[in-house]
């Protein structure tokens, strides 16, 4: 279907109202967005924003989903960057974790919507921002420095992520540690990656790990074969 681009098309006025509702949240905050000061901005009437959004909530849901798009978008294109130009993966890992602190400070009414548990979970952007923590992740498993599995790595960097920047947007600014998320990231890799040699013990999950991830591109064997293997593969993580 082509999109409908045309100047009055409720395409083009939706995108207006989204972006004159992230202007106001940007420059004026929360309280500022309200439907009569966003329809004013937009240049539309208040009836046409809760036509196409259905209620404030739904507006707020179509920011986030619209600036988070752009944000993992961008966050996409850095990931496959650094695998072609073959970036040390932990180094991505950091990278990654940087940026997404970084988008949390500057986008606290954003970052508190799309992390609240009765919104946002559905939300396509905040799926394609999941996705690339997994690939960020998964490259580290091919690696073979992973010591855990993969879903765990990814459930623990997001936990600690989140915590980190809700603790440094409830700190006042002038009394934040800057070291603090850098030391909470420290704290994950201390608990996902290994440094094999130096924990030699680890060298037995990590080789586990790397063949889970690379388990299902193995096309000597057959789907069910595969299957098969990644089932013991996860059981053997599960235990470890």
């Amino acid at each position: 279907m082509i999109e409908d681009t045309r100047v009055d098309s409720p395409t083009h006025t939706g995108a207006a109202i989204v972006d004159a509702a992230a202007r106001l949240l940007q420059e004026q905050g929360a309280a500022a967005v309200t439907t009569r000061n966003v329809a004013k901005e937009a240049g539309v009437q208040p009836p046409t924003i809760y036509r196409l959004f259905g209620d404030k909530d739904g507006l707020l849901d179509a920011v986030a989903e619209s600036v988070m798009a752009t944000f993992v978008a961008a966050k996409s294109a850095v990931v496959d960057a650094a695998a072609a130009d073959d970036v040390d993966p932990v180094d991505d890992l950091r990278a990654g974790w940087a940026t997404q602190i970084e988008f949390g400070l500057a986008n606290p009414v954003l970052f508190t919507l799309m992390n609240n548990p009765g919104r946002g979970t559905d939300s396509p952007a905040t799926r394609a921002g999941g996705e690339i923590l997994r690939r960020r992740v998964h490259r580290v498993a091919e690696a073979g420095r992973l010591r855990v599995g993969e879903e765990r790595a990814v459930a623990l960097i997001r936990s600690a992520g989140t915590g980190a920047v809700f603790t440094l947007l409830t700190t006042t600014p002038g009394d934040r540690d800057p070291e603090l998320a850098t030391a909470m990231f420290d704290a994950v890799l201390r608990e996902i990656i290994s440094n094999a040699p130096e924990q030699a013990d680890d060298t037995r999950i990590t080789t586990v790990v790397a063949m889970r991830a690379i388990a299902p591109t193995l096309t000597e064997l057959s789907s069910a074969e595969r299957q098969l293997l990644a089932e013991w593969l996860d059981r053997s993580i599960d235990r470890a």
